[in-house]
């Protein structure tokens, strides 16, 4: 496979997480990180007053209170609120969730998904994250609501981190499970997208060749997806982000007009078909195609699209 026009298509789809060899990304929930309630000084001199101006950055309304346990943990402790439903997750998988972490002793918040309004994903078993993580994490299903109260041994153990989590500290998160994605091979990619040969489109044509059966994917909510892309006009292979960990992409007006306008109404499990014209700016072609990576100048694009999650608020 050619390997430019996979690079490209990673960057602006946001498919980042990992090398385009498949290695797992190696972040984790950053302790240093206390964006709740922190108010930013920018140094914005008012010449009129010779003041400064304090912004303070915008709070989620859905990031909700964590209770923290009677007693200390001293064994990983995984307590399911709310149950979810689908595949439990195992190692290898990545599972996409939000989260509020805390210290278990007193409920000072140290972290948080939600005021950054980006879910985090993670892939299990890959010591990316501390291992309470790795090990409370196992079994997850998509749509639940977990609480790991986690002893300091299987979290920073006897390291300080930032200003909060001091030596030897337990800690305790609530996390939103948003998806559960099983590791796919490079292999596994469609090598045919199912469809004609397109003569020349002026928009987005839709097929769906996969109907799903899971939530219906709406406008201003995140997808998560695989894709693969061909050439329109003899259905040649030219990329695919199968084999890569997939990341979370919003659904939402001016930002990806193909998917925008093509993606809604698909269902969780399904397969879409979207035929357009390269035009279309997020994928960097143009009229003038990628010749280099085997996409002649006016030639349309056909991309494959399997949903594997949908989640999030819906416009309006």
């Amino acid at each position: 496979m050619r390997r430019t026009l996979p690079v490209l298509l990673a960057a602006t789809l946001l498919f980042a997480a990992c090398s385009s060899d498949g290695d797992a990304a190696t972040d984790e929930p950053n302790p240093d990180s206390t964006t709740a309630g922190t108010e930013v000084d920018t140094s914005v001199a008012d010449p009129a007053t010779d003041t400064t101006e304090l912004v303070t950055p915008p709070t989620n309304p859905d990031k909700p209170e964590v209770e923290v346990p009677d007693e200390i943990p001293t064994e990983l402790t995984v307590t399911v609120i709310e149950p979810g439903t689908g595949p439990e997750a195992q190692a290898g998988d990545t599972v996409v969730v939000d989260y509020v972490g805390v210290r278990s002793s007193d409920g000072v918040e140290f972290d948080n998904s939600y005021d950054r309004f980006e879910p985090f994903p993670v892939v299990l078993g890959q010591g990316g994250v501390i291992q309470g993580w790795d090990d409370g994490l196992v079994g997850a299903q998509a749509g639940a609501t977990i609480q790991l109260d986690i002893p300091s041994d299987l979290a920073y153990g006897p390291e300080s981190r930032g200003d909060i989590i001091g030596e030897n500290e337990a800690l305790t998160f609530l996390i939103d499970v948003r998806a559960v994605i099983p590791p796919s091979d490079e292999a596994d990619a469609p090598s045919d997208p199912g469809v004609d040969a397109s003569p020349g489109v002026d928009g987005v044509e839709i097929e769906d060749t996969v109907e799903g059966t899971g939530a219906e994917l709406e406008a201003g909510q995140t997808a998560i997806i695989r894709y693969a892309i061909f050439r329109g006009d003899n259905l040649v292979f030219l990329a695919s982000n199968w084999g890569q960990q997939p990341t979370p992409l919003p659904i939402v007006e001016g930002t990806f007009p193909v998917l925008y306008e093509g993606l809604p109404g698909m269902k969780v499990g399904g397969r879409r078909v979207l035929t357009f014209p390269p035009q279309y700016p997020e994928f960097g072609f143009g009229p003038e195609g990628s010749p280099t990576d085997g996409l002649p100048a006016e030639t349309d694009v056909i991309m494959v699209v399997d949903l594997l999650a949908a989640y999030g608020t819906p416009e309006g």
